[in-house]
């Protein structure tokens, strides 16, 4: 349980330093590239993970799940053979899928996303793919090796040498009459980073002691049978956010914008506003990681009010932090924007997105408590209907003329509420949670509250960002401790918490 413990913490490390330095790598991005470059950038992303994923086949989580039960069971000769037949099938699916994927991505720019210019990026993007995939496989491969430090320090060398390299190499390349050719080349230095962080994989992977053993064949089939489930899972959630940009363009299309300013549009709200309201979002992914043992071994003890304490403990903590996040980005939000990208434009874009946003802290512990309660199927369904509502609220609201890119936004915080809400309804028929709608209630209604008093009590704009922010979360810290929504037994409630993972 020790290893278990060590490795959790430096994952919940890692994900905080990644977020940090994937923020630095935006904030740096955006104020060298230019605001269209971004845009094509920011559209050509998503297609990038749906190709990604569609080569993987879901293999890097089938290496995960059986290399762990064949290491369990000393089978290392079975382990490397699983490796070999895991290098052949993913070489196979990049020779298969990765043709059909070059000869569809002129469609792609040109009739989906309507600017021919982002093809440049795709192409790029398709040649990373394959180091992509094979790093995927090796992450894999230690994870089911409980090495979490290796696929730890894969990710933060990966953003490390990003930083670096847009920070010191894109500004000699910067094309400002090209906004096509500075996107390529950020997505070749993209490319750069994976690279290096695929070596240092492999560097590691050359590096576990292997035991000599007569060689045998890993069959084909127990590798299908656990990835292709998991592939279509994965295929799903990254093809709606495929369709996202598509969604949003063709909609403002019809509304009188033309593509590029669309495009321009979408870089602004997926490149800068999403990522800052989604940085404090490590808080409720650490919880969602504790969260699944601790409320297994709940359940196998068929201990209620353990269960109840367990759920009950996690689900303010995640409030209360979409608290914080919801109510200082709708107040200070345009000034953080403003200081850190350089970004002037999309006023009015964070009044309307904090609010929304604040559902989605309490989204990942709520999945991982339905996993937990073996309702998985209910909890990926839920985010099904979340992201066809808000594709289809997108295209409805940004086609109308004066709505235009506030529907596109209020159409993401649809999307996130509807799946927060139907993750809550899902776990709510689970009785022995005990989980009601009553744990956000008082969260909520303090940010409503802070959001109203404090421009009364101090004036906002007055002080530095930081010192501003500061002031609204002392006002926010007093409040919770007045509603009792923060107590000291807490602290020792979550130790224990996670003791027992």
């Amino acid at each position: 349980m020790s290893t278990f413990l060590r490795g959790t913490m430096v994952l919940m490390g890692a994900v905080f330093l990644s977020k940090l330095f994937g923020f630095v790598f935006r904030i740096q991005f955006v104020r060298i590239a230019g605001e269209e470059a971004v845009g094509i950038y920011s559209a050509a992303y998503p297609a990038f993970i749906f190709f990604l994923s569609l080569i993987q086949l879901g293999l890097p989580i089938a290496v995960a799940k059986i290399t762990a039960e064949l290491y369990a069971g000393k089978k290392h000769a079975e382990i490397q053979a699983l490796m070999r037949k895991v290098w052949k099938l993913t070489w196979l699916s990049i020779i298969f899928f990765g043709p059909l994927l070059y000869f569809t991505i002129p469609f792609v720019a040109t009739n989906l996303l309507e600017n021919e210019a982002i093809a440049q990026t795709l192409i790029i993007g398709l040649i990373t793919i394959p180091i992509s995939a094979y790093a995927g496989v090796l992450k894999g491969y230690f994870q089911g090796l409980a090495k979490v430090e290796e696929t730890a320090w894969s990710s933060l060398i990966e953003q490390f040498f990003r930083i670096g390299l847009v920070t010191w190499l894109l500004p000699y390349v910067v094309n400002q009459s090209s906004p096509a050719a500075t996107a390529a080349a950020a997505m070749t230095m993209a490319l750069i980073a994976e690279l290096v962080a695929f070596l240092y994989l492999w560097w590691k992977y050359k590096r576990v002691k292997t035991i000599k053993e007569k060689e045998v064949d890993y069959p084909t089939s127990p590798i299908l049978q656990v990835a292709l489930p998991s592939a279509g899972s994965r295929l799903f959630g990254s093809f709606t956010w495929f369709l996202e940009p598509i969604v949003f363009i063709k909609a403002l299309s019809v509304a009188g914008i033309g593509a590029v300013a669309a495009t321009n549009l979408y870089g602004l709200i997926s490149a800068v506003f999403i990522p800052l309201l989604l940085f404090p979002a490590f808080i409720p992914y650490a919880l969602s990681i504790v969260l699944v043992p601790a409320v297994s071994d709940a359940r196998a003890r068929s201990n209620k009010v353990m269960l109840q304490e367990r759920v009950s403990l996690a689900m303010r903590v995640s409030a209360i932090t979409g608290c914080f996040a919801a109510t200082i980005f709708y107040l200070h939000g345009e000034h953080i924007v403003r200081v850190l990208f350089n970004v002037t434009e999309g006023k009015g874009y964070m009044a309307l997105l904090a609010p929304v946003f604040f559902f989605y802290y309490i989204q990942s512990p709520l999945h991982a408590i339905l996993q937990a309660m073996h309702e998985a199927k209910a909890a990926m369904m839920n985010s099904i209907y979340g992201g066809l509502g808000k594709l289809f609220v997108m295209f409805v609201l940004a086609s109308q003329p004066g709505v235009e890119e506030k529907g596109a936004i209020l159409a993401i915080g649809f999307g996130v509420c509807l799946t927060s809400f139907l993750h809550m309804a899902t776990l709510r028929q689970k009785k022995e949670a005990g989980l009601g709608f009553t744990f956000f209630a008082l969260p909520y209604l303090l940010f409503i509250v802070v959001t109203i008093l404090r421009p009364v009590i101090w004036p906002l704009g007055e002080m530095p960002w930081v010192a501003d922010s500061l002031v609204t979360g002392a006002l926010l810290f007093f409040g919770l401790l007045v509603f009792g929504q923060l107590r000291f037994s807490d602290v020792r409630l979550l130790r224990k918490l996670i003791k027992k993972t």
